[in-house]
């Protein structure tokens, strides 16, 4: 396998988990469960900058993620 496909396939496997905790993150912020949106939102955290930091995302980009994030993790506890 050529080096580019096997580097795709892992920053796909990467994005993909971000993806599919952000949407934990968006049932849990849904349902109102603050207790669980808080603990889906350290994981999240943590995906993104290891995203970020292996350069599979731009930092902007998990810059604004999580801050979106935690703009909704506040707006559940008001």
């Amino acid at each position: 396998m050529k080096t580019d496909a096997v580097k795709r396939m892992a920053n796909r496997s990467v994005k993909s988990r971000c993806r599919t905790l952000e949407k934990k993150f968006r049932v849990a912020a849904a349902e109102g469960d603050k207790a669980n949106a808080e603990a889906v939102c350290v994981d999240v955290q943590k995906a993104l900058d290891q995203a970020a930091g292996h350069r599979v995302l731009k930092k902007q980009t998990a810059s604004r993620k999580k801050s979106r994030m935690m703009k909704a993790l506040n707006q559940l506890g008001s």
